[in-house]
């Protein structure tokens, strides 16, 4: 046998299997999907298009784009007036009571007041544009804190046995001097005295909402959220206020004049009924945690919001609230099935304010000229 003959001789065509795995056929995609592109620099620097230049970006910038799209659609339904048939003219609790078509719930932890992000939160409630907040302790007590001494800005590697040694607390990379909750328990002490005092001599009944509301009154500080929710009858709902220095004061306060009560149940009572009342309801809810699902189960009374956007960076993997993505909500019934929710995997800091000005600013000053 010829040993040249047992040899394949060299072809041109290269292995069907390989050809067919490489140039497999598409399907058309539908004529509306929208083409990847960015923004063109070449038209100069416009950071309003940049910003709508996102939504065709990809990853991130796409989802951004699209809790923007989301928070409009909030806006819009929350601008169609109240009619008789739509409202409540019988509910006599203010905070309850609907003052808007779609009733916008605004949940964040308490690490974004202690950032700059507490001037955008501020905007927010000091011209209306959500319904009700619920926050975590800090996120009440940072804000009080601020407005009687500042928060610097670090290094997350700042060593904290060093800090530890100089009296500095950090968050982060923020800086928060002890001296501030010493200050903070000078002026909240008082303020729980005269709390223990109206219960005892008139009965009345302290939640968590109340309370936050009363210390809004008397910081009498117009750089405070918590000030203009009290000013405009925003409630805000901290279902875990002990868990922090306000807790922290109480429980010192509790030794020097025990007996100071407070009612959680009458809050969840509240924030459910504002759920189960409203027309339509929107989520934005910036981190995880308890604020993240005491917004949506009280969603979950109504069957689901209409409306939600996430922001966080938190992943699933783990089973944890934070990381849950909204399908995993619709799943249970606090996000309705024909909703179009939206999570972000963001730094808030970093793309709240964006947002806001991309929706709630755009929506607040357009009105505002023509009126």
């Amino acid at each position: 046998m010829d040993i040249t003959s047992a040899i394949s001789k060299p072809t041109n065509l290269a292995p069907n299997v390989a050809v067919n795995a490489v140039l497999l056929p598409s399907q058309e995609l539908p004529a509306e999907t929208p083409i990847v592109s960015g923004y063109d620099w070449e038209s100069g620097i416009d950071f309003n298009k940049i910003l709508e230049s996102y939504t065709r970006s990809g990853f991130q910038a796409t989802n951004f784009g699209n809790a923007v799209q989301e928070i409009n659609k909030m806006l819009k339904c929350r601008s169609v007036a109240l009619t008789e048939e739509t409202s409540d003219p019988y509910e006599e609790d203010v905070f309850i009571k609907k003052k808007t078509n779609c009733t916008i719930f605004l949940g964040y932890t308490s690490n974004m007041i202690s950032s700059g992000l507490r001037d955008t939160l501020r905007f927010l409630v000091k011209n209306k544009l959500v319904d009700c907040i619920v926050t975590t302790a800090g996120g009440v007590e940072e804000d009080f804190i601020k407005c009687l001494a500042p928060t610097y800005v670090g290094d997350f590697n700042l060593s904290g046995k060093m800090l530890r040694t100089r009296g500095i607390n950090r968050i982060g990379n923020l800086l928060v001097p002890n001296d501030n909750y010493c200050r903070f328990e000078e002026w909240v002490t008082p303020i729980l005295d005269e709390m223990l005092d109206e219960q005892m001599q008139n009965g009345t009944v302290w939640t968590p909402s109340r309370i936050i509301a009363k210390l809004g009154e008397k910081i009498n500080d117009e750089s405070s959220v918590c000030y203009w929710a009290w000013k405009n009858n925003i409630p805000i709902f901290s279902p875990a206020l002990t868990d922090g220095s306000l807790g922290d004061m109480m429980y010192f306060h509790s030794y020097k004049r025990p007996g100071l009560i407070i009612d959680i149940l009458s809050d969840l009572r509240r924030l459910n009924t504002m759920a189960v009342k409203a027309n339509n309801t929107g989520m934005i809810i910036l981190g995880g945690g308890v604020i993240k699902h005491h917004i949506c189960n009280a969603n979950l009374m109504r069957n689901g919001a209409d409306f939600a956007v996430y922001i966080n960076t938190a992943s699933e993997f783990d089973g944890s609230d934070a990381g849950a993505r909204p399908d995993e909500a619709v799943s249970w019934g606090k996000i309705r099935p024909n909703a179009t929710p939206v999570k972000l995997y963001a730094d808030a800091t970093l793309v709240f304010p964006m947002m806001v000005g991309q929706t709630f600013a755009k929506h607040h000053f357009s009105n505002k000229k023509n009126v």
